[in-house]
């Protein structure tokens, strides 16, 4: 990242928010909050048509150009056809973070923080939209994967953290149950694993009407007691 950006910082998981703060006009949010998930370069007339995909060109120009005026200082930068943002990107930093999960790499606790929020939740702006579902299956694909990576490096807290958040946000998920299964397995903590076990297999049932696969079962299997 440049070091002429400062100290300044766009998050765009869990919610907007600049650091330092900043006062935003309703376009200069959703300006800011574009250049963050689509940046951090992209081509103004596309940029205007996608904020304002209800209007004709000349008013989606318009639009942009009082958006770039309300924004504070340096934020955004203009370079002829493109407009530049000028901060740091939690997402960028998230997505990095998954990348290196994915490639089996161990990541620090505070990293995988990132990869526990969504991608501007109750945000429905057709733009943001897909952007949204690809970040969401990243971070869980990554999540489970810091879960059995953690769990194969003996660093329990941080596999079940990992594994919880990934459940937690895909309940049904069934990957992500067993991940965090096995790496309860492997702590000694057979009682939980069968708990967490009986919870999903109930909730598959009643929402689905479907066991949980062989390779759930056989984690817990040894350690489940017949109900009469």
């Amino acid at each position: 990242m440049s070091s002429s950006y400062g100290s300044r910082r766009v998050g765009v998981l869990g919610g907007l928010g600049t650091r330092p703060s900043e006062r935003l006009s309703g376009a200069g949010r959703r300006l800011l909050a574009y250049l963050a998930v689509k940046g951090p370069r992209a081509d103004r007339m596309l940029a205007g048509t996608d904020l304002w995909p209800d209007v004709s060109e000349s008013r989606a120009r318009a639009n942009l150009r009082r958006a770039l005026w309300q924004l504070p200082h340096r934020w955004v930068r203009p370079d002829g056809p493109e407009l530049q943002l000028e901060a740091v990107v939690d997402l960028a930093e998230a997505r990095h973070v998954a990348d290196q999960a994915l490639a089996h790499t161990l990541v620090a606790a505070d990293a995988v923080e990132m990869l526990k929020l969504d991608l501007l939740p109750g945000w429905y702006d057709t733009w943001v939209l897909d952007e949204q579902d690809q970040f969401h299956l990243h971070r869980i694909q990554a999540l489970e994967a810091v879960c059995r990576t953690a769990a194969d490096a003996g660093a329990y807290p941080l596999a079940t953290g990992a594994g919880l958040a990934a459940v937690c946000a895909e309940p049904l998920r069934e990957s992500a149950v067993t991940a965090l299964v096995q790496a309860l397995v492997d702590q000694g903590n057979r009682v939980e694993a069968a708990r967490r076990y009986r919870a999903y297999a109930q909730r598959l049932r009643s929402e689905i009407g479907v066991p949980p696969g062989e390779e759930l079962v056989g984690l817990v299997r040894p350690y489940l007691r017949r109900r009469s």
